[in-house]
């Protein structure tokens, strides 16, 4: 595993058993959370090359990318999917969600998908974006959506798996939490949940509508994402920039307190998502693996603190 740097992975190794133990034990089992890494940062490795790396740098799990560029493309998922999971089960990576690009049951994806992936055991799937690209027509679109939602619904009770509707920020239903409480309100939870990001509530929500959002849908948090921001004022205009965990604007401490008051028992997902860059592909690569550590210790600490 040359673009990760085996050295790297080596040390990492030797102490990742008595770092991560804590947080290894499946949140079924009554532990803490399953901590799990996107695997979009890490595009490059193959499956065993990810199950070691994620082994190494004490993830319980993985929130596998099973959609387009993803590490499971969706035209493969009935052959690659065991694949993935084959070999993260050899370095004893869980495997409890997984993130498609699935929207609706007209996709030819989805039924080999959701099959799949719940005949392997995985619990939950994050459902793919509706994107608001005329601001004009958003109460049509949120009910084309509602049936979209209603037959993805549907078809993950028979398959016997879990999905969750993601807040993103920006022009996509659900950026304000309230919009797809109701879409989702009259469904089993069971069915379709939330995938909740205070990172992304945080920048629809501000001071306290973050905080609003999450009292509104907490019951029915099935997976939560992790990441972090601060607003930048460029060209004149205030944007929000992706950072480092714990160095932005979202409230982890009081986060994770409301979480584990919650009951909350499904996965944590951290996300790197903020730019880096290197004077090479190896250097940046490089980076990239310093970026998780570091966001990784952050999140680790955070929810160690909160499910003590």
């Amino acid at each position: 595993m040359p673009e990760i740097s085996r050295r790297r992975l080596l040390a990492l190794a030797a102490s990742a058993a008595a770092a991560s133990s804590p947080l290894r034990a499946a949140h079924h089992e009554g532990g803490a959370p399953t901590l799990c890494l996107f695997s979009k940062h890490l595009p490059h490795l193959d499956y065993p090359e990810l199950a070691k790396a994620l082994k190494a740098w004490g993830f319980g799990g993985v929130d596998l990318t099973v959609r387009p560029k993803g590490h499971v493309l969706p035209e493969n998922a009935e052959n690659d999917l065991p694949r993935a999971h084959a070999a993260l089960q050899t370095e004893g990576i869980a495997l409890p969600m997984i993130t498609t690009g699935l929207t609706s049951i007209q996709d030819p994806a989805a039924r080999p998908t959701l099959y799949t992936a719940a005949q392997l055991g995985v619990e939950y799937f994050k459902v793919g974006y509706y994107r608001l690209r005329d601001l004009s027509q958003m109460t049509a679109m949120t009910a084309r959506v509602k049936q979209d939602v209603d037959g993805l619904a549907a078809l993950a009770a028979h398959a016997k798996i879990t999905g969750g509707f993601h807040n993103h920020s920006g022009a996509y239903v659900g950026s304000a939490v309230w919009d797809s409480y109701r879409i989702l309100e009259d469904v089993s939870p069971q069915k379709i949940g939330f995938y909740f990001d205070p990172c992304h509530a945080t920048i629809e929500g501000g001071k306290a509508g973050w905080e609003m959002a999450f009292e509104l849908v907490k019951p029915r948090i099935k997976m939560v994402a992790c990441k972090d921001f601060y607003w930048e004022k460029s060209g004149g205009k205030w944007q929000s920039r992706m950072c480092p965990l714990g160095q932005g604007m979202v409230d982890y401490p009081r986060f994770f307190s409301l979480l584990k008051a919650s009951g909350f028992e499904g996965p944590i997902s951290l996300h790197v998502e903020y730019e880096i860059d290197g004077p090479t592909e190896a250097a940046r690569r490089e980076k990239t693996a310093e970026a998780i550590e570091q966001d990784f210790a952050y999140l680790r600490s955070q929810v160690e603190k909160a499910w003590a």
